[in-house]
């Protein structure tokens, strides 16, 4: 998926602190499942750390952008780069969804998964989002690690993070209110 194939499919504004995306990956919701649980696999596309398989159970995501892309990370986001989120599991129904709190003020985020023939529809709900600021970050975000996850489950060469992010950035700041 080429860049402009990802700014004409965003994710949508469902609330003024809500942001859904929904992604057709390839291959069985099984597999998909495991990039979400996975330490290691989640790290290639989102962020590494652990998570207690359990409703109530613990969630420490550890980001490392360097893992996703050939692209260094620019230099106002060097700030983020070993950043961690410690949260709750609020979902563990495999291989369907998985939901989990961030620590930034309580939002939730939550990833449904549904097979579509040979293919799996990812749906990524993120809630609670504090301000406009945030939902434009989220938004971007998630629509390039999903990106990258896509590129991954494909077996081809990941997009430049930060290249993708910043085209998305842009793209969502036009569309989501004020």
């Amino acid at each position: 998926m080429n860049d402009m194939t990802a700014v004409n499919n965003l994710g949508t504004a469902t609330a003024p602190d809500t942001v859904r995306l929904e992604r057709l990956l390839p291959g069985p919701v099984e597999r998909v499942w495991d990039y979400l649980v996975d330490p290691d696999k989640r790290s290639r596309w989102f962020a590494g750390g652990s998570l207690e398989p359990r409703k109530g159970g613990k969630s420490v995501l550890l980001f490392d952008h360097d893992k996703l892309s050939d692209e260094s990370y620019p230099a106002d986001y060097a700030g983020f780069k070993g950043k961690s989120f410690t949260g709750t599991v609020l979902v563990y129904d495999p291989p369907r969804a998985l939901g989990y709190t961030f620590e930034d003020g309580g939002s939730e985020v939550l990833f449904e998964l549904a097979p579509k023939g040979k293919d799996t529809l990812l749906v990524v709900t993120h809630r609670k989002i504090a301000n406009r600021s945030g939902m434009v970050s989220y938004s971007s975000g998630w629509d390039t690690h999903v990106g990258i996850l896509a590129d991954l489950l494909a077996g081809q060469k990941p997009r430049g993070f930060w290249s993708t992010h910043r085209t998305l950035q842009k793209e969502y700041e036009k569309r989501i209110a004020a």
